[in-house]
């Protein structure tokens, strides 16, 4: 759809996580011009633009009435009008509220601009010393254990880095669940109030790293950003379906030539296959 001519643009724009310079001067120029700012809390806000002097209409928009309010927003954009999106910290829509306002002023043909700045996810990622080039976010994860090991169960082979949110209260039971469903050896990072006084980049397996809780109640506060290791494949594992043609072929044929043939079918090393075409011929 066509963007509307003479209509105003609603700003997506990222706020600090916790120290108040975090954020740029185009951020403070937008949210000193538009003429509403649209906030997940307009309390928290508050702070946030006193720091910066800059007195501007707030209007609170959050999980409970962004339906309701998506109209009325998506209705003084037509008028002309600019808006600021805000959350109460980081990049708005990234487990804040946000999508369905977003949404909707697109399917109207209204623009919508990022205004880039600090997430969490990604700044607990840049700091973490895991693999970056492939992750997954999750968001956050179920409070109920039962929930939360089903959760993590679905992703005990997903081999990209993962990054959740999770509440500190709960990291002691978090950090067993994952030892539970994904074994004491995996190696996770929890990333607690960044850039705030008390900041914590903490890394160890996860059976350590429950000890290392259980020590330290002073890591059970605060904002806190859990990221899990992918699953490590094996090198020399032999994938199913190669192993489904593998067990066929030993049944027609020696070992041996059962292994090249799977082999040059599917362009694996035929010395990988052949201690298993043996213990399956056996």
């Amino acid at each position: 759809m066509h963007e509307q001519a003479g209509s105003g643009t609603l700003y997506i724009v990222a706020t600090p996580i916790g120290n108040l310079k975090d954020i740029s001067q185009r951020a403070l120029d937008i949210l000193a011009e538009v003429d509403v700012i649209a906030c997940e809390d307009t309390r928290h806000t508050q702070k946030l633009l006193s720091a910066y002097s800059i007195k501007n209409k707030t209007l609170s928009m959050h999980d409970h009435n962004e339906r309701q309010r998506q109209d009325y927003i998506g209705e003084l954009l037509q008028q002309g009008q600019n808006i600021a999106l805000v959350s109460d910290a980081g990049t708005p829509l990234i487990s804040d509220p946000g999508f369905h306002l977003v949404r909707h002023c697109r399917s109207l043909g209204l623009t919508v601009s990022p205004i880039p700045g600090a997430c969490a996810a990604i700044a607990a990622l840049s700091a973490a010393g895991l693999p970056t080039d492939r992750f997954s976010f999750e968001g956050f994860l179920p409070s109920k254990s039962g929930a939360r090991q089903a959760a993590l169960t679905e992703l005990a082979n997903e081999t990209r880095t993962m990054v959740f949110y999770d509440a500190p209260r709960r990291a002691i039971d978090t950090v067993a669940d994952i030892v539970e469903t994904l074994g004491g050896d995996r190696y996770i990072v929890i990333a607690r109030e960044l850039t705030k006084t008390f900041e914590t980049i903490h890394s160890d397996t996860a059976a350590n790293f429950l000890l290392w809780l259980k020590e330290d109640p002073n890591q059970l506060k605060g904002e806190m950003v859990l990221i899990i290791e992918g699953h490590k494949v094996d090198p020399n594992a032999i994938l199913p379906h190669i192993l489904t043609t593998l067990k066929l072929l030993v049944d027609e044929l020696p070992p041996k030539k059962a292994c090249a043939i799977a082999a040059k079918i599917y362009g694996v090393k035929k010395n990988t296959l052949y201690e298993t075409a043996l213990s399956l011929k056996s």
